[in-house]
């Protein structure tokens, strides 16, 4: 587990086609991944604190979340004796489903085709509809039949980065996520 920012960060920067940045021993978890993740060489970055603290508890209600499917995927690759990261490996590619981690993308995908908030209603009629195969994605949870009970700590963590980094206003498919 250690690693893995690390490799996530290099990942990301690689992608981006900037120097790699070491980890710094002087700093905890978050801020060191969001410091490998951000900082620029020869440059002093500095972790916004609630940035840290938003994704400190988005680590620990996740890490808290029991037998999910990338988890069980993970636990049974590795009771064979596989390579750690080959398990990993397979956690991430079920993450990968609409079923676990894959229905954020599906929610993206609702939001684009719902275009605007003037459109909402329409959809929500479309929605109730049992014969439109239009679906509202986001909504519910396999092992949390009424409420997602991490919900209201994410909702309200949102609120603080969204106005930290000034992005309620600046952003179509979040405007019609709020509303």
């Amino acid at each position: 587990i250690a690693k893995i920012p690390t490799i996530a960060a290099m990942s990301y920067k690689y992608s981006i086609g900037q120097p790699f940045i070491y980890p710094d021993n002087s700093l905890d978890f978050t801020e060191n991944f969001l410091h490998m993740m951000f900082a620029t060489p020869g440059t002093k970055y500095k972790v916004n604190p609630i940035i840290k603290n938003a994704l400190n508890k988005i680590f620990i209600l996740h890490a808290d979340h029991e037998q999910n499917a990338s988890t069980s995927t993970v636990r049974i690759a590795g009771s064979s004796g596989a390579n750690p990261f080959a398990c990993i490996s397979t956690g991430i590619a079920s993450l990968w489903g609409p079923a676990h981690g894959g229905a954020n993308g599906a929610v993206i995908n609702m939001l684009k085709e719902i275009s605007s908030s003037e459109y909402i209603p329409k959809y929500i009629v479309k929605a109730k509809d049992k014969n439109d195969p239009f679906r509202l994605m986001g909504f519910g949870h396999r092992v949390y039949k009424n409420y997602d009970p991490r919900a209201a700590v994410l909702k309200e963590t949102c609120k603080e980065v969204l106005k930290e980094l000034r992005q309620l206003d600046n952003n179509p498919l979040l405007q019609i996520a709020i509303e």
